[in-house]
């Protein structure tokens, strides 16, 4: 029996070994399987990462293409959101001919839509916004059109520097 129960110890010491090889090699898998997993995650977030900066890149060259060939008209929509003639046709006034509008038309009736828009009144909030950014973009182009005439009509007299004596 002495020899029978050490012949049963070892087969139990090579079952327990076994285990112990199978536990360990199903370790050394899931570490593989674990790995391969954040190898294919980080490749394809990397591809995704490289193709949204081509992307933005591209963008960013043609924004700056555009505002190459038109300087103010662009700026100008990009920075308000709404083209001259939106706005013209929101206060339902007539665009500027020549960088002069009839100010006092535009103000006026964008406070009358502004008060009639008001949200305490009922009115909504959104068109009461849109309205305030129609008559900026109105002043903001009358206002680059007469700094325009302003730099012409500097040009056409000459340069005279604003020298003070004070000073």
């Amino acid at each position: 029996m002495v020899g029978g129960s050490e012949q049963a110890h070892e087969s139990s010491a090579r079952g327990t070994l076994c285990i112990f090889c199978f536990a360990a090699g199903s370790l050394y898998m899931a570490h593989r399987i674990i790995t391969q997993a954040v190898i294919v995650g980080a490749r394809a977030f990397g591809r995704a990462f490289a193709e949204a900066y081509r992307h933005a890149s591209a963008s960013s060259r043609y924004s700056q293409s555009a505002a190459g060939s038109s300087s103010t008209s662009s700026h100008n929509y990009m920075s308000s959101g709404l083209t001259l003639d939106e706005a013209c046709k929101i206060l339902n006034v007539k665009p500027p001919q020549g960088g002069k509008a009839n100010m006092e038309d535009t103000i006026e009736r964008f406070k009358r839509l502004f008060d009639v828009n008001d949200p305490t009144k009922g009115g909504s909030f959104y068109l009461q916004s849109k309205i305030l950014r129609a008559r900026e973009r109105i002043e903001l182009e009358v206002r680059e059109a007469a700094e325009a005439a302003e730099r012409e009509a500097e040009v056409k007299k000459g340069w005279n520097p604003k020298v003070y004596k004070d000073r």
